[in-house]
C-alpha cells in the first residue's frame, strides 16, 4: 500500500531492481490520479515492465493515464466488502471487476483473480460506474436498510443485539433462496402476495413513527414505498394477478395518516 505523500520514494528505489511487478494503488479514490502522477515523474527509474493497478470500483483507467503512457495499467476491483483485514480465503468464490489498457496485463489480473479462487469479469470504463453502483445497492445499502430495519424494532423494544440477530438471519435466509432461485422467485410477502391490507397497516404504523421523528428524519413511509414499488414490479414478473397488483399499487401510493399515537401523557 503507497500514500499520496509518504512511502513514494522508498517504492521507486525497490522498483527500480524489479524486472516485473504488479502495484497495487489501494488508497482513496481521490487520491489514484496524484499517487499516479507522483510515479510516473520517476520516469526511466521504473522499469516499463512494472505494471499499476487500482482498487477502486467506481475509477475509470484515465485515472492512471500518467502512468499507462509508459506502464502496463489496471483495475482490480473484488466484489466483496472488506471492513477490516483478512485472510486470501476471503477472496474465494467472489467475482473480481478486472480491466486493462492492453490485452497482456488484463490476462494477468484475469489469472491474479483465479489464483485467489475467484472468477474474474471484465468490466471496462464504459460500464464501471453502473457496476459498481450495483455493487453499492448490493452491499452498502443492504447495511443501511438493515440498519434502518433494526432501529424500527427497537422503537418497538427490541434490544440491538435482538434486533440485529433476529433480522440477520431472516436477510441471510432470503439471500440463500436468491441464491437458489433467483431473485424473482425468491421473493415473498405481503406484496408478492397482493395483501394491500396488509401494506396499508404497515404504511399507517410508519406514518405515525415520521409524525414524531425529528426533523430531517421523517423518511419511514418513503423508503418503505420506494423499495415496495421496486417489489411490486418484481411481484408482477413473478405472476402476481393484474387485479391484486394494482390494488398493492394503490396501497403503495395512497396518502395514508398516523392512526395512533406512540405515547399518551
Amino acid at each position: 500500500m503507497v500514500s499520496a505523500r509518504t512511502g513514494l520514494p522508498a517504492l521507486v528505489r525497490v522498483l527500480r531492481s524489479q524486472r516485473s511487478a504488479i502495484v497495487f494503488l489501494t488508497v482513496p479514490d481521490s487520491l489514484v490520479e496524484e499517487v499516479a502522477t507522483k510515479l510516473a515523474a520517476a520516469g526511466a527509474a521504473i522499469p516499463r515492465s512494472v505494471a499499476f493497478v487500482h482498487s477502486s470500483g467506481a475509477l475509470e483507467l484515465g485515472s492512471l493515464a500518467s502512468l499507462g503512457r509508459r506502464h502496463p495499467v489496471g483495475s482490480f476491483h473484488p466484489l466483496r466488502s472488506f471492513p477490516e483485514p483478512g485472510s486470501p480465503d476471503r477472496f474465494r468464490g467472489i467475482v473480481i471487476a478486472v480491466d486493462a489498457n492492453s490485452a497482456s496485463p488484463r490476462r494477468l489480473l484475469s489469472r491474479l483473480a483465479r489464483d485467489l479462487g475467484a472468477r474474474p469479469k471484465r468490466v471496462d470504463d464504459s460500464q464501471r460506474a453502473i457496476s459498481h453502483a450495483a455493487a453499492v445497492l448490493a452491499s452498502n445499502y443492504v447495511v443501511a436498510l438493515i440498519a434502518e430495519a433494526a432501529r424500527l424494532l427497537e422503537q418497538s423494544g427490541w434490544t440491538e443485539k435482538e434486533a440485529v440477530e433476529g433480522l440477520v438471519a431472516l436477510a441471510e435466509g432470503a439471500v440463500t433462496n436468491i441464491k437458489k432461485r433467483g431473485p424473482i422467485a425468491a421473493l415473498t410477502g405481503p406484496i408478492r402476495r397482493g395483501d394491500a391490507q396488509t401494506v396499508t397497516r404497515h404504511l399507517a404504523a410508519l406514518a405515525d413513527l415520521d409524525a414524531h421523528a425529528g426533523p430531517g428524519r421523517a423518511r419511514k413511509t418513503g423508503l418503505y414505498r420506494m423499495l415496495g414499488e421496486v417489489a411490486l414490479e418484481i411481484a408482477k414478473e413473478a405472476g402476481l394477478m393484474p387485479a391484486a397488483a394494482e390494488q398493492t399499487r394503490r396501497a403503495l401510493t395512497r396518502k395514508v395518516a398516523a392512526t395512533r399515537r406512540r405515547s399518551r401523557k
